[in-house]
């Protein structure tokens, strides 16, 4: 098998966290089982892990360069496995590969979230006489006893799989774009893409571990729907991210807005196609010179980090199951970014408004985070928050506020707009560019009028027909349409396609 990540980006940590990868400088079987067992059994929910034969740890790091594992040793211990993954219960079987690193051999055991766990294995699986089989767990960076508490939680974890990591039942395998895992493995540097040449669609995928269940009846994980399906949505309704322009701010004046068309596709290019509008039509800077300081002061209305650690987040955290868009609110004093569902319940809901460092017990989208980590989109876990107060604070800016509820529905985010760039209205073009003078566009009362004028001149007129005539999408238009409702100007008669519309009084 090849690994679908880069091996030095594996040894280095730039793309797993350290608990989440164990060195070996030789063959332990009877320490590497327990951690097999401990990574399948995945307690936290974190995608299972790595370990890594042939190298040394020194202070929780890979010590380079690497010892490597015998050339003649490799073939025995790829025998002895078979024997030793008979042993776990219900059985499992981890994945490996044959890696170069320094010029030597290096063994990998990739060892997955098993969907039938909690698992157990034999404290030393070389016991030829009464061996002891115990539950194991990662707790840090050590593969422990499940006992007590954490013992109970595991049993209790039975047959659950993150949404990420479940088979769905109405894809198929044409569903999933070669192109995208192509291109995926290229940015990764993984030495799979060597392989899809020769390779069938369901054997790329298995050695990805993107399929599951038996080959009459595989099942396309939603993680590959999620990042390697042009249509996500198709799968996840309201897979998207809406941005909307309050330019007098949404309390001041919330019928005045503009709504930039919605961004979807694969989930990783909507956070890149988010992040490139943010800091192309969003972000503005000062540049004021200190007469007494070599370089000029630099100031942002927001710091692209901080928004980019957010907009990345929601995307990551937010539930696939909901049919609610990322929405992103752009006022003259703030940003507000709002996902659904909210924070895990693991979370102190105190800790979250007071913009602490937190972790969760459990992450919705494990494989995700994986995914976006391998594309440098992501860092880590418990990083967000920290990092977005870090940016605000270097940039002169207040600090964000936190929300979610009691029932974790939502996580609403608020970012403060630099003093020195707060107005009473923002100046927006017509491509929905932040500028810092007055351009033409059409305003929202503009829109709403040229609405009216259709409406006047034909009550049967379709959202459809009107969003083509106007230029804006279909969500806005009924937007307009709600404000002229709600204003007394027009009614509408019938919910079906012969409803139609009725003029009550002029704009």
């Amino acid at each position: 098998m090849t690994l679908p990540v880069n091996i030095e980006s594996l040894i280095d940590g730039r793309v797993v966290e350290c608990d989440r990868i164990e060195f070996k400088k030789g063959w332990n079987p009877d320490s590497i089982y327990r951690t097999i067992c401990a990574f399948a059994n995945d307690f936290e929910d974190t995608s299972g892990g790595y370990i890594v034969v042939g190298v040394e740890e020194e202070n929780g790091r890979a010590k380079r360069p690497v010892c490597g594992v015998d050339i003649g040793e490799l073939d025995n211990i790829q025998k002895s496995m078979i024997g030793f993954n008979n042993l776990i219960t219900p059985y499992y079987q981890p994945r490996t590969a044959i890696e170069d690193v320094d010029g030597k051999k290096v063994f990998v055991i990739w060892a997955t979230a098993g969907d039938r766990r909690p698992y157990k294995v034999p404290d030393n699986v070389t016991a030829n006489k009464h061996k002891e089989y115990n539950y194991y767990i990662r707790y840090n960076s050590s593969s422990i006893v499940a006992k007590g508490d954490y013992e109970a939680e595991l049993l209790n974890m039975a047959n659950r799989v993150p949404f990420d990591d479940r088979g769905n039942t109405s894809a198929t395998i044409k569903d999933v774009s070669m192109l995208l895992i192509r291109d995926f493995l290229i940015q990764t540097g993984s030495k799979l893409v060597e392989q899809i040449e020769n390779s069938t669609p369901l054997q790329i995928l298995q050695q990805m571990d993107l399929v599951e269940g038996p080959n009459e009846n595989l099942r396309v994980k939603n993680i590959a729907l999620m990042l390697f399906s042009y249509n996500p949505e198709k799968f996840f309704p309201c897979t998207q991210v809406d941005i909307v322009i309050y330019p007098k701010g949404k309390d001041a004046d919330p019928d005045n807005f503009i709504e930039i068309e919605p961004i979807k596709g694969p989930i990783h290019q909507i956070i890149k196609r988010t992040l490139d509008y943010v800091k192309t039509m969003v972000i503005r800077q000062n540049v004021s010179k200190v007469s007494y300081e070599a370089e000029a002061n630099r100031t942002f209305n927001y710091p692209y980090q901080a928004l980019e650690e957010l907009i990345v987040n929601a995307l990551y955290h937010r539930s696939y199951q909901e049919r609610e868009p990322v929405e992103i609110s752009i006022m003259p004093e703030q940003i507000e970014i709002v996902s659904y569902s909210g924070a895990d319940r693991s979370i102190k809901l105190e800790d979250l408004r007071a913009g602490k460092r937190i972790h969760a017990r459990r992450y919705r989208n494990r494989r995700l985070g994986d995914f976006l980590k391998e594309l440098d989109l992501t860092e880590g876990r418990g990083t967000g928050i920290p990092t977005v107060m870090k940016e605000l604070e270097k940039n002169g800016s207040g600090k964000a506020s936190f929300e979610s509820d009691e029932d974790r529905t939502y996580f609403y985010v608020s970012i403060p707009c630099h003093k020195d760039f707060v107005c009473k209205e923002l100046m927006v073009d017509d491509k929905g560019h932040i500028r810092d003078r007055k351009f033409t566009i059409a305003t929202a009362n503009d829109i709403r009028k040229q609405i009216f004028d259709l409406i006047s001149k034909n009550n049967r007129i379709s959202r459809r027909e009107i969003s083509e005539a106007v230029g804006i999408n279909q969500s806005a238009i009924q937007k307009h349409i709600n404000v002229l409702i709600n204003n007394g100007n027009i009614r509408r008669e019938g919910k079906t396609k012969a409803s139609y519309y009725i003029i009550l009084k002029t704009l």
